[in-house]
């Protein structure tokens, strides 16, 4: 963190007035919570004091002072995620949303960083961009500002505050489970620094700028979760013949079992089973099941389907901890 303290009052007084110290107090709030009084504006004071010599009534003005409101330098950064944010291994562009605001009381640029190693979390992903948002809340590339650091800093009246979207890319070997913490820093161009460190004449209006509680740097951060998923296929084959033995004799009917098992927190889309007839059997037309149901052999509605050298059966998107059996017969030549 950059500091650059100038030393002196830090606010000026014109004239210069003891009887304004309190005023002076009042006018530089050490909170992040609102603006206040916008930077560069001028407090204005004339006392007066009334007195009786015996002819009456008297009354005289003070001369007037006047106070120049300093810009206090404020502000903070909010995750907008309500959780964790899902992602997969090998992941891109996969987005963190934040909210950055104003609490100074002038107009402020604030350059945008961010953190990904801090540890705490059990991988680092990449950031790759930011941007800021067009005002819709939602993220899209194509409407929404790609930000460059210095180029397009993100300039705030008080109080007003933007949203931002921090993209990264998940490293292909993360776990199933793991997470991924990336903080959102942004900092006061004007400077940063310990509260109470002021800017010379750097203020909006003309006055000084004021480092106000947050140090005019802020940072939250935001979290991944990887949601990722194994699939494990099991085979077992169970023999029948005309003897009532378990003899793989030519005649005897050989009942395939395949049980696919999905494990983790996501899912799978696309799984299929697909399994050749053997060398030497001939596939039992019409003894394709999915879960105990009969499937027909034609490529039709239906989940599966025997081109005349194998079995095809698709089972779509399967949730992480849900199994699929899937059987078929064949016999021995």
């Amino acid at each position: 963190m950059m500091i650059a303290p100038v030393g002196g009052a830090k606010h000026r007084l014109l004239p210069s007035c003891s009887t304004i110290a309190l005023l002076a107090a009042l006018a530089l709030p050490m909170q992040a919570e609102a603006a206040g009084t916008r930077a560069g504006s001028t407090i204005s004071n004339t006392a007066s004091a009334s007195f009786d010599t015996g002819a009456g009534t008297t009354t005289v003005d003070s001369n007037r002072v006047d106070l120049l409101v300093d810009e206090l330098l404020d502000v903070t950064v909010d995750s907008s995620n309500p959780g964790d944010v899902p992602t997969t291994p090998g992941a891109t562009s996969q987005v963190l949303t934040f909210s950055v605001t104003n609490n100074g009381n002038g107009v402020e640029a604030f350059g945008l960083t961010t953190i990904a190693n801090a540890g705490g979390d059990n991988y680092d992903p990449v950031v790759t961009q930011i941007y800021l948002d067009n005002g819709d809340g939602l993220f899209d590339a194509g409407t929404d500002t790609l930000y460059t650091p210095g180029a397009n800093d993100p300039s705030l009246n008080p109080d007003q505050g933007v949203t931002v979207f921090v993209l990264a890319t998940t490293p292909g070997s993360v776990a199933d489970g793991n997470r991924g913490i990336v903080s959102l820093v942004a900092a006061a161009k004007t400077g940063t620094g310990d509260p109470g460190d002021s800017f010379a004449g750097q203020g909006e209006g003309g006055g000084d700028a004021v480092v106000g509680s947050t140090g005019a740097d802020g940072q939250d951060a935001g979290t991944f979760v990887v949601s990722a998923a194994t699939v494990t296929l099991v085979k077992s084959a169970v023999v029948t013949n005309s003897l009532s033995t378990a003899d793989p004799i030519p005649g005897a009917t050989i009942t395939y079992t395949i049980v696919a098992t999905v494990a983790g927190s996501g899912s799978v889309g696309g799984l299929a089973i697909t399994d050749d007839i053997p060398a030497d059997t001939s596939y039992a037309p019409g003894s394709i099941t999915l879960g105990g149901s009969a499937l027909t052999d034609a490529a039709d509605a239906d989940a599966g389907n025997y081109n005349g050298t194998r079995i095809n059966v698709a089972l779509g998107t399967v949730a992480g901890g849900q199994t699929r059996t899937v059987t078929f017969r064949t016999t021995i030549d």
